[in-house]
């Protein structure tokens, strides 16, 4: 039968600048271990830490632009576009342009505070 899902839940979220994360599918909002699903809005000049997850990420990207720091360089992802970035790879997310960005960012498995493993 199909579940309703009423609402997101609002997840306390890293880096420098306050960005929003909601929750719609993942170990808080629904419990799903296997996947999360998130809506993110982040401020001009939000970067978080580097970090090597334990999970594969799809970001598509809604409106502004994610720039994301790998070890071979840089990609920017303007709106329209999606990037996937692999697990157990080094990556670093930021929002560097003046209006900031909106995104849905999928994590297989769901994202967890404890293998995202963050730099220090």
């Amino acid at each position: 039968m199909p579940r309703l899902i009423p609402q997101p839940t609002r997840i306390e979220a890293a880096g420098n600048k306050p960005k929003l994360i909601d929750e719609v599918v993942g170990n808080v909002n629904t419990g799903h271990r296997e996947i999360s699903v998130a809506h993110m809005r982040s401020p001009g000049g939000w970067l978080e830490p580097g970090q090597r997850p334990e999970f594969d990420e799809i970001t598509y990207v809604l409106k502004g632009t994610v720039r994301v720091e790998h070890e071979d360089g840089v990609l920017e992802v303007p709106a329209g576009q999606a990037v996937i970035t692999s697990k157990g790879e080094w990556i670093r997310y930021s929002t560097p342009g003046d209006e900031g960005a909106e995104y849905i960012a999928i994590c297989l498995p769901a994202f967890t505070p404890q293998t995202v493993h963050r730099d220090e």
